[in-house]
């Protein structure tokens, strides 16, 4: 009998120790792209690039614990890298934002509108809130418009799937801000 003990005791811990499962977070594109069909665009937009901050670049959604102190998931992560994740769905929001445009993450032609976005803060706050900061630089034809903004959404419930859906709503609400700024320009 004492034999089997140390094996059971083994199998019994082994069974309480399981890893835990990881979540992927894909950002839903809000916006429905608009096709143009056999009518040519009156503008093209290139959305040149989309950089995150270092502590954004990681694979773990991030969230700040405190005012000095942030955290990045170890199970709750981006299903891709969160700057591919941003541009594509920016991308999106603002082609339905900009019906008439073909808006493109590909160079289209010499006299194009050109976009980058530098994206300070896109994370969760220990006060419920969803953070989305940064800058965008807007060209065109020599003409420059420097915006920097700064979101703080109120999340509508608790967990990552609220705060992914959260900061979403942030970046389709930004897109609509850099789409209503591009159309005056």
């Amino acid at each position: 009998m004492k034999k089997w003990l140390p094996i059971a005791l083994v199998m019994l811990l082994s069974a309480c120790s399981s890893t835990p499962s990881k979540t992927y977070y894909q950002l839903p594109a809000l916006g429905t792209p608009v096709q143009v069909n056999g009518t040519p665009a009156s503008r093209q937009l290139w959305l040149e690039h989309v950089s995150v901050a270092d502590f954004l670049a990681q694979s773990g959604v991030v969230y700040q614990t405190n005012d000095v102190q942030f955290v990045t998931a170890q199970n709750n992560l981006w299903a891709s890298p969160l700057d591919q994740q941003l541009q594509q769905t920016l991308v999106t929001n603002l082609g339905s934002a900009l019906p008439g445009w073909v808006v493109s993450s590909q160079p289209m032609s010499s006299d194009q509108d050109v976009l980058n976005v530098t994206v300070s803060g896109f994370h969760g706050r220990h006060d419920g809130k969803a953070i989305i900061q940064g800058e965008w630089v807007l060209s065109r034809q020599g003409a420059l418009i420097k915006r920097p903004f700064n979101l703080e959404l109120k999340q509508g419930e608790d967990g990552y799937d609220a705060l992914v859906r959260t900061l979403a709503q942030g970046w389709q609400q930004e897109a609509q801000e850099i789409a209503s700024q591009a159309a005056r320009l």
